[in-house]
């Protein structure tokens, strides 16, 4: 039994070595990489517990250096457990991906769903429609938006929709393909807003046909390209800043460390030890790959999930945010 649990102790290590090594370095390991982050706490765990009972102690050891070597891949939030209440200050943000929009379903459900969330900023996703097999089509719903939301802003380019009652500074700022920055007038200052959609690593299909690697080869350029957009961007804004949407990226892909470290996760303010915006109409989820980010000192004083309704298979980002004009 002992000899067991030390070759599997062994198998994670070198496991968890290739991945720490590989991880947004080489794309072919983006496949590797969708691995729910909570195992990376589970295995390490359930090994010491074996340990425990086994009393193998070089067992435990090396589960113990892997739990730690693996702890910023688990996506678990410890800093949820010192938190006591949420501060409502701020401006009410919600972010979206809202899965092609109200195709599909009732668009009056779809709007009314909106609606409710009663938010002073809304910044959404996937403003298209498509169908499973990657092809997707442009939609033009911008004069039901503004009828559902007077005295609100509307912004609308890379199927982003950013709705804003603060007026903008000036024309919405195309990032990359799939992203889009508008700069709100908010107090004395200026808060960009950035509506981040980073395209997904694969689609679903037999992966030992060829065009499986060449599809997921042509999706991590795309990646590639659109995070180097955002964070070159990001590095030339002189104003507060708040960087939200999907990102299809969890705590375990490596991708996600492209992002400046001048930036703060807001999952700092959520009241959630264990995070997760994806699959929204699962039991059980397991993925957070909807993420937000502040940062020139624009902070969040509240962050949590919210169901969607079963209108999209992400949920719902609620966030309060203040700016230092504010």
């Amino acid at each position: 039994m002992t000899d067991v649990l030390l070759s599997c102790a062994l198998v994670w290590a070198v496991f968890l070595a290739l991945h720490l090594a590989l991880n947004g370095r080489w794309w072919p390991w983006l496949a590797v990489s969708l691995l729910p982050p909570l195992a990376f706490a589970a295995v390490p765990l359930a090994l010491l517990a074996a340990a425990a009972v086994t009393g193998g102690w070089a067992e435990a050891a090396l589960a113990a250096g892997c739990l730690l070597a693996g702890w910023t891949q688990n996506g678990v939030n410890l800093r949820a457990l010192g938190r006591r209440s949420e501060a409502a200050e701020g401006l009410r943000l919600v972010s979206w991906n809202t899965q092609h929009w109200s195709q599909g379903g009732d668009p009056e459900r779809f709007y009314a769903f909106l609606r409710s969330l009663a938010a002073d900023v809304y910044v959404l996703q996937e403003y298209l429609n498509g169908f499973e097999g990657g092809e997707v089509w442009d939609i033009d719903d911008e004069e039901r938006i503004r009828a559902a939301f007077p005295g609100h802003h509307l912004a609308v380019d890379n199927n982003s929709v950013t709705l804003s009652r603060f007026p903008p500074a000036g024309p919405p700022v195309p990032v990359g393909a799939c992203s889009l920055r508008v700069d709100l007038r908010v107090g004395d200052g200026i808060l960009s807003t950035y509506n981040v959609h980073i395209p997904v690593q694969l689609t679903v299909m037999n992966p030992l046909r060829p065009a499986f690697l060449r599809d997921m080869r042509r999706r991590a350029a795309a990646r590639e390209r659109e995070y180097a957009a955002l964070v070159d961007d990001l590095r030339g804004n002189p104003h507060p800043v708040l960087v939200t949407g999907d990102f299809n990226t969890s705590a375990a892909i490596g991708d996600i460390r492209r992002m400046p470290r001048s930036l703060r996760d807001a999952i700092g303010a959520c009241r959630s030890v264990l995070p997760a915006s994806w699959n929204a109409r699962a039991r059980l989820r397991l993925w957070r790959i909807d993420w937000a980010f502040t940062g020139g000192g624009a902070r969040v004083g509240s962050y949590r999930f919210r169901p969607a309704e079963g209108l999209s298979d992400h949920l719902v980002q609620e966030l309060t945010v203040t700016t230092p004009h504010v």
